[in-house]
């Protein structure tokens, strides 16, 4: 029995389906003739079956598919290696990198935002322009204002915060 009479499942009509998808986006087949190719995958029982459907499109192809099989008549040729590049793999992931931590403490800055709540806490961290305008926001409102400034500290003892310059406050 040849690859060609193997059976095929959902999953492999569904990656030929989304494979056309990408084919037809790419602007390679019309809208007919993705239609009829992907009314095509998804009535195929065997590779033979699906194989037709790619036959006149480049990469990518199903990975099921497996090497293309070469002509009898073709004499082997020699090809350069290819040291694990899968163009099918998906990308590696980013490699994490730490930030340094502040000098600053986020307990310390929470505290302060609660106890004195006008804005010292983000003195505190170097956001002056956040604890003018909290400052100012209190002095406006007649001290009704402290409520963002509470809230603003318990945040900063729950979750933390940065510094001025970017930099994510000590635990």
């Amino acid at each position: 029995m040849g690859s060609d009479e193997l059976r095929i499942g959902t999953a492999e009509r569904e990656e030929a389906a989304r494979l056309l998808a990408d084919h037809f986006g790419m602007g390679r087949i019309t809208p007919d003739e993705y239609e009829t190719r992907v009314t095509g995958a998804y009535a195929a029982a065997t590779l033979g079956d699906l194989r037709p459907l790619f036959r006149d499109l480049p990469p990518p192809h199903p990975g099921f598919f497996g090497p293309p099989s070469a002509p009898l008549h073709a004499q082997p040729t020699a090809q350069l290696p290819v040291y694990g590049l899968n163009p099918y793999a998906p990308p590696p992931a980013p490699v994490p990198y730490s930030v340094p931590y502040s000098h600053r403490s986020k307990t310390v800055a929470g505290v302060l935002q609660i106890v004195l709540p006008f804005g010292v806490g983000r003195f505190y961290t170097g956001q002056v322009g956040l604890g003018l305008l909290q400052l100012f926001v209190c002095l406006i409102t007649v001290g009704a204002g402290t409520l963002w400034p509470l809230i603003d500290g318990i945040v900063l003892l729950v979750n933390g915060g940065s510094d001025a310059e970017g930099r994510p406050l000590r635990p």
